[in-house]
């Protein structure tokens, strides 16, 4: 076999897989908006794949018509950028302050960093100091503990690192502070790694429920994925999960699927707007450890 020949049949392989690989992740999320989509019966009849039948709305009215859920959208897009925001901020404070050799303790600060990423105390040391600090159904709850990624952490102050000393140095001979630094220089060459970083929380973050779930009774503190949790676990008793009678005459099955959508619709709106900065943020940051 001729080495052109290898390689068209290597590149039809690739081809393949890829189509295959793509198909596996579309099909689900296709096959989830085509019953949201479709009438009872249809679904019922086991009709719907990948196309709605019988077009119709209904599940997505009741969705709209519950006060709760329209309410736990708008709270947890907030929650979201607020908690993005305070990671953020805690995390670039932190990575900088780490490349700094002349940081004493470095070493055992960033020994320590390390050594969360393997060992933690488990749900209930967790949950019975978030009960003695007194945050159970508050919000900060479901901010503060998990206000600082070690893995993001780990990953900003490399990129940081791979930036020309002589840049800072250049800075500080004008008169800069490290805040000066920091902000006139490293952040502005840093906007890859900070929009990787930033949709690593805000996704993490729209995506949790298991704090809500421990620490939360409130129902005005429902995040938007602990009302989808509990409407697909009480998905045959829709009147104790949505709370709406209008919305009886809906199969349950098609409801979950439409919250399943409502819930993934504002995150998939933000990731292409990031996705230009995801590729370079993560393997740039990844060059020197």
């Amino acid at each position: 076999m001729s080495y052109k020949r290898a390689n068209k049949i290597f590149d039809a392989s690739i081809i393949l897989i890829t189509v295959l690989a793509v198909l596996l992740c579309i099909i689900p999320v296709l096959n989830v908006i085509a019953v949201s989509l479709s009438s009872n019966s249809a679904i019922l009849n086991g009709e719907v794949f990948l196309l709605p039948k019988e077009f119709t709305l209904e599940a997505y009215g009741a969705i709209f018509k519950d006060g709760s859920m329209l309410w736990s959208l708008g709270y947890t897009v907030i929650l979201t950028a607020g908690y993005t925001f305070l990671a953020m901020v805690l995390t670039i404070f932190a990575a900088y302050a780490l490349t700094k050799k002349r940081l004493k303790g470095r070493n055992i600060f960033l020994l320590l960093i390390v050594f969360t990423m393997y060992f933690s105390g488990g749900i209930i040391p967790d949950y019975l100091l978030i009960k003695n600090l007194n945050f159970l159904d508050r919000v900060w709850s479901l901010v503060l503990p998990g206000a600082v990624s070690a893995f993001n952490l780990i990953v900003l102050k490399s990129f940081f690192q791979t930036m020309p000393e002589s840049l800072e140095e250049s800075a500080i001979l004008d008169g800069c502070t490290d805040v000066g630094v920091l902000f006139r220089i490293v952040l502005p060459l840093s906007k890859a790694a900070l929009a990787t970083i930033s949709l690593y929380y805000a996704v993490g973050k729209w995506n949790s429920f298991q704090d809500a779930l421990f620490y939360i009774s409130n129902q005005k503190l429902y995040p938007l994925q602990l009302k989808l949790y509990q409407i697909v676990k009480n998905s045959q008793a829709l009147d104790v999960s949505m709370g709406d009678a209008n919305s009886s005459s809906i199969l349950p099955e098609s409801l979950k699927n439409a919250c399943v959508v409502f819930a993934t619709i504002p995150i998939v709106l933000v990731y292409p707007k990031l996705q230009k900065y995801f590729v370079s943020g993560v393997t740039i940051g990844a060059v020197k450890g």
